[in-house]
């Protein structure tokens, strides 16, 4: 098989088209809808009470558990970024409409790990990039404890996704790749330069193909960042780590994200049936 055909670690139990169809992203006033919840959190790590968004699905009830997708934002962004420029609610209830989804929580924290997170000044400033790389250990012991706590939220790996776009899909795949046993299913759309290198990032492929229920990676054609995507792509098929690997006509914008996380969120929480895998070409 070519290089450039994705491979899959995973299908989902209905069919996913290969692009978002027009009007994905359009709210439908017949649909029903989920919430969004605004969470404050004590984070041991920075020593200050932190925000975070909450998506609950519609008809969420506290007397079932759900499993946990963390979304996350770019360097410019906080965790309102999503919402202003993503509509990821509007995506996701129109999925739900569709019968297209597993029901989840999507949990959008601020992933600047700071006493002031603020998307403020210098965004390229020293301590502002570090501390990106810090919330690994607030998302870890600080967000994920706390969710856990507040919600019917399942807490084995298998039940808990991670996905960004640019910083923070740098940001997923280093803390999920980092934290398989944290991690069953792991996205990043238009992954920036603080994404780790690949012999890095998976040193075990055997473990990463056993452990990982899907790692997907994207990105637009024409992003100057896309050889981070590729050069990820190129070491995980050559250590026959199934991914998939999706790259599209764009540029480094929310066109590219939004249609990410309307195909990522599909294959999320599904059974594998490695019978029935499906074969994406370039766009």
């Amino acid at each position: 098989m070519a290089a450039s055909l994705f491979i899959y670690s995973c299908a989902a139990s209905a069919q996913i088209a290969q692009h978002a169809p027009a009007g994905f992203d359009v709210p439908q006033q017949s649909s029903a809808k989920g919430t969004i919840d605004t969470i404050y959190y004590p984070s041991a790590t920075v020593g200050v009470t932190r925000k975070a968004l909450v998506y609950l699905p519609p008809g969420f009830s506290s007397q079932k558990h759900y499993p946990v997708l963390y979304l996350l934002h770019g360097i410019g962004g906080d965790e309102l970024e999503w919402l202003r420029g993503g509509q990821p609610q509007v995506i996701l209830d129109n999925l739900y409409a569709a019968g297209k989804l597993a029901e989840m929580i999507v949990v959008m924290p601020n992933g600047r790990a700071m006493k002031d997170d603020r998307a403020t000044g210098d965004i390229m400033a020293k301590d502002k990039v570090e501390a990106f790389a810090a919330f690994e250990k607030d998302l870890l012991q600080d967000l994920i404890p706390f969710v856990q706590q507040k919600y019917p939220a399942f807490t084995d790996r298998e039940h808990r996704a991670i996905a960004g776009l640019s910083m923070g899909g740098g940001q997923s795949l280093n803390f999920g790749l980092g934290n398989l046993d944290k991690f069953a299913w792991v996205g990043a759309f238009s992954a920036a330069p603080n994404t780790k290198s690949p012999e890095v990032l998976v040193p075990d492929p055997a473990l990463a193909k056993e452990q990982l229920k899907l790692l997907w990676i994207s990105c637009g054609d024409s992003d100057r960042l896309v050889s981070f995507t590729t050069r990820t792509h190129q070491y995980l098929a050559e250590k026959q780590v199934p991914h998939i690997y999706y790259i599209e006509p764009g540029v480094h914008d929310f066109k590219v994200w939004k249609n990410g996380l309307y195909m990522y969120a599909q294959f999320l929480f599904k059974p594998v049936d490695p019978n029935s895998y499906q074969k994406y070409s370039t766009l």
